[in-house]
């Protein structure tokens, strides 16, 4: 997402903007100097030189590496499941698989789940589950009006959810084209839009639970579009209980948001303050999860919310609950507890190195992704010919620092090449 605005988010290089102004000011006063010297409304330049924006290198030694985390994204090839099915005379509605875009589909997912309960007029429901989506939903189902109980295993700082990278990535991983159809990418499309605004009510909070920040992709070759054709050389496809076999049999849905999404802009040589030869900067939005969890949190006990620690080992005992609609959001969990053999796992890892508030923005270069955030700064290795399919049928919760230690190796030099002002 492309933005106006070169510099890092307002507050966290304010000495920088307090120094440009002055400077700016001072400039200012040249010119008008200038123009009284050569005559009215002569000028002896046509205009400022792009200028680099002020970037604080990030630090990626290996002592700042503080924290490493797996989280299974939970895949269901026709996408998240949002039906219902009745377990003796409760209605259960579900509300999960939603791969790698749990947190940036839980608004809108949360109001179709929601809007499914309300059809049968409850007064209460229950939502079995407490990751992002859960939390979201029983939220969401408080704001229509409803008496909600929680009922999970794990509080959210528990979860996978709490372990995810947590930027706005609405179709990773959603779906495989051919199980989720035509017809998936309008519903896409609503949870997307949806969440959007879910998520624009959030900015300016404290705590910044969400927020947007300058986003750079580098290389050393001319970008170009990735296209995801189909190798002739591999036969077959997913088939139910199986995985994908190759990239081109996962859907994508990003051009239908196209006004949300602004196209990212190349950067000229001097405004490039990195050592590569390309730069693009975008506008990335991303969720401060332990300020994000205390809002929802908050909301949720201010509004009569109940939290009950408590496991589930088979369907019927969700027929058993006092609360006679129930919505499912056990994510991964669904696969046995429902036995769900649709939903597979791909693994994805992350690396956290202490916080650097003065380094605001997020790089991607070659096989690495670092995003900072409020808790720290989020180091992903990901591979670059695997694409989507890293990580597929992998269940290991266990980290290897390995990836980590080799993508901060590879960004050691780009942070140690950058450049100053202009």
């Amino acid at each position: 997402m492309s933005s106006q605005n070169w510099y890092p988010q307002a507050g966290r290089n304010a000495h920088y903007a307090r120094r440009q102004m002055l400077r700016g000011g001072a400039a200012l006063g040249a010119v008008g100097a200038l123009s009284a010297c050569t005559g009215a409304g002569k000028v002896a330049s046509a205009g400022p030189a792009p200028r680099r924006p002020y970037l604080t290198p990030m630090r990626v030694t290996p002592d700042q590496l503080i924290d490493m985390k797996c989280c299974i994204r939970p895949v269901r090839a026709a996408g998240p499941n949002l039906g219902t099915q009745m377990i003796g005379d409760t209605l259960v509605v579900h509300n999960y698989g939603h791969g790698g875009s749990g947190w940036s589909l839980s608004w809108g997912s949360a109001e179709v789940a929601v809007g499914k309960a309300l059809s049968v007029l409850p007064s209460e429901i229950a939502v079995v589950g407490c990751g992002i989506i859960g939390l979201t939903t029983a939220v969401v189902a408080q704001r229509a009006g409803l008496k909600v109980t929680i009922y999970t295993r794990d509080v959210i700082q528990r979860t996978r959810s709490f372990r995810a990278h947590g930027s706005f990535t609405p179709d990773s991983r959603v779906a495989l084209s051919a199980p989720a159809g035509a017809g998936f990418g309008d519903l896409w499309e609503q949870m997307t839009r949806l969440s959007w605004k879910g998520f624009r009510s959030m900015l300016g909070l404290p705590g910044d639970p969400v927020v947007f920040q300058d986003a750079f992709a580098l290389s050393d070759a001319p970008p170009v579009k990735k296209h995801h054709d189909a190798d002739p050389a591999i036969k077959g496809a997913w088939e139910p209980g199986g995985l994908p076999l190759q990239e081109s049999e996962w859907a994508h849905y990003m051009d239908r948001i196209k006004d949300l999404v602004p196209d990212p802009v190349m950067l000229e040589a001097a405004e490039n303050p990195f050592p590569v030869a390309y730069t693009r900067r975008s506008s990335e939005m991303h969720f401060n999860f332990p300020s994000y969890a205390h809002h929802l949190l908050t909301e949720f006990y201010q509004r009569g919310g109940l939290m009950v620690m408590r496991d589930f080992n088979d369907p019927s005992q969700y027929g058993q609950l006092k609360e006679k609609v129930v919505i499912n959001a056990t994510g991964y969990a669904a696969r046995d507890l429902w036995r769900d053999k649709t939903v597979f796992p791909v693994r994805g890892q992350t690396g956290w190195l202490v916080p650097q508030h003065d380094a605001s923005y997020s790089l991607r270069y070659k096989n690495a992704s670092l995003m900072a955030k409020n808790d720290g700064i989020v180091v992903m290795n990901n591979p670059i010919d695997l694409g989507e399919m890293f990580g597929v049928g992998d269940s290991m919760e266990l980290p290897d620092p390995a990836p980590i230690l080799e993508v901060m190796k590879i960004v050691e030099p780009i942070m140690a090449g950058m450049k100053g002002i202009a």
